[in-house]
């Protein structure tokens, strides 16, 4: 039966790390658990696991820190979770089968996000096919931080599987908001350094695609407003990392404004936040 080495990198997931490694329990021949020296307790709740290899070591980018994890593993078959992820009871059943007798080098599974208690099954957070489980010795963590990505090798077998990753990333639309800030910030600095560029028109044509193909193409609408509500944030944040790699190349240092009000539509805010008003700007 196939071995497998599961790689997981944390920072203060106590919330949501033992969700995590309970499910991979049965399936996994050795976790590893690679930490950024958490201030809260996961290290004591992963240390507590069985078959956790719990290391320490200083974030230097998602891709990074995952290719690093990747190297630890003892066991060339590898899947790769988020701490905020788990298996579902289907994928696991998957998994077993795959470990019996393993036909491909690459396994895509679908995602499914959960806002609170609700699983979001349309938009552009369903299906969301990630590629999980592979052979490290054909693939490894590449794109832009903070959204990696398993780069499977050229001639690498793959084989997508509807059997979910089960996603509780977001308890609110706060969190997800928050979330998207932080995460735009990120990806303009990795583009910036990359020496990306984008037009102004592009990136209005980005951010306004952005809202169409979670909403309309995904069929986010038939989430009702929280489809609506999720396309706008995808789109707000799209316009805000691009806005952001502009004002990069530009040597400012402040955040980006609404281009004169025409992109409040695409601004999402909380019930605590004021209302985008379309004669001023952010």
């Amino acid at each position: 039966m196939e071995k497998i080495s599961a790689i997981i990198i944390t920072f203060n997931e106590e919330r949501n790390i033992l969700r995590c490694l309970q499910s991979l329990d049965g399936i996994a021949d050795e976790i590893i658990v690679v930490d950024s020296f958490s201030t809260d307790s996961t290290p004591d709740i992963c240390r507590q696991q069985g078959k956790v290899r719990f290391l320490e070591h200083a974030f230097e980018g998602y891709v990074e820190q995952k290719n690093w994890a990747l190297d630890k593993a003892a066991y060339p078959f590898a899947l790769s979770l988020d701490a905020d992820e788990a298996l579902s009871e289907e994928l696991r059943k998957t998994i077993l089968g795959i470990k019996r007798r393993r036909i491909a080098d690459g396994y895509f599974f679908t995602r499914t996000t959960f806002l609170g208690n609700r699983p979001v099954k349309h938009g552009s957070w369903y299906p969301d096919y990630k590629l999980r489980l592979f052979d490290k010795r054909k693939g490894r963590f590449g794109g832009t931080n903070p959204h990696d990505s398993v780069m499977i090798g050229a001639g690498a077998k793959v084989q997508y599987i509807k059997d979910t990753i089960l996603h509780y990333s977001f308890e609110s639309f706060d969190d997800f908001y928050r979330q998207s800030e932080r995460f735009a910030t990120l990806a303009a600095q990795s583009m910036f350094e990359k020496g990306k560029t984008i037009s102004r028109a592009l990136l209005l044509l980005k951010t306004g695609w952005a809202f169409m193909h979670s909403y309309i193409v995904k069929a986010g609408m038939l989430d009702g407003k929280a489809g609506f509500t999720i396309s706008r944030v995808i789109a707000a944040s799209t316009y805000r990392k691009y806005s952001r790699l502009r004002e990069l190349h530009a040597g400012r240092s402040q955040s980006p404004r609404q281009p004169n009000g025409k992109a409040c539509f695409f601004k999402y805010t909380t019930s605590r936040s004021s209302r985008c008003n379309s004669s001023s700007p952010e």
